[in-house]
């Protein structure tokens, strides 16, 4: 039988180097965005502060700075998804992971993200999608007298997560391809 003599060859330079592309690109946009989000918590905390001095030491308030927290918090939770990903800050059972080489963390991470991740990610958006379209065709705003007038944006975050988060799961894909085919250990933020 005769043996192929491209199997054991390293894989191409341009597949490589795409692939490093690709994953350093997406983990850029994700680190900005990481960056955004740490500076809108310190807003969300300055806000929240405000709203609780003036409501309980001048007996003042108002919906619409409520409603900023709310809408601050939502953006921090659903925003920073993809950033934890990429930082490995995720709920992890590493009674097993952490013991394993590179090589089988790698398939574990590829597997993982093309069978569940990107999946899951999908079906988000399947799912949402006319609840986020029809908010933003009514340009929904708050119940409450007073409230933002800006419910749709709030919920465009729902789409805003599935697309960082997929994103993400693609540079997931592109590190243990890179880990698996040049048998190096590659994580996120690595060049």
């Amino acid at each position: 039988m005769p043996t192929n003599p491209r199997r054991n060859e390293p894989p191409s330079l341009a597949v490589i180097n795409g692939l490093r592309k690709t994953a350093s690109f997406i983990d850029t946009i994700n680190e900005f965005v990481g960056a955004l989000i740490a500076w809108m918590t310190l807003v969300m905390v300055i806000v929240t502060f405000t709203v609780v001095v003036l409501r309980y030491g001048f007996d003042l308030g108002w919906i619409a700075m409520q409603e900023s927290v709310t809408y601050l918090h939502a953006s921090v939770f659903m925003a920073g998804v993809a950033y934890t990903l990429k930082h490995d800050g995720h709920v992890r059972v590493d009674i097993f992971y952490t013991r394993m080489s590179a090589s089988t963390q790698a398939w574990i991470n590829l597997l993982g993200t093309l069978g569940m991740l990107l999946p899951v990610c999908v079906f988000i958006l399947w799912v949402s999608w006319d609840y986020v379209v029809s908010s933003w065709r009514l340009l929904e705003g708050s119940r409450e007298a007073g409230g933002l007038p800006l419910v749709y944006l709030l919920k465009s975050l729902i789409v805003i997560l599935v697309v960082l988060l997929a994103l993400q799961g693609i540079s997931v894909v592109c590190h243990s391809l890179l880990t698996i085919l040049t048998r190096t250990p590659v994580r996120a933020g690595e060049r």
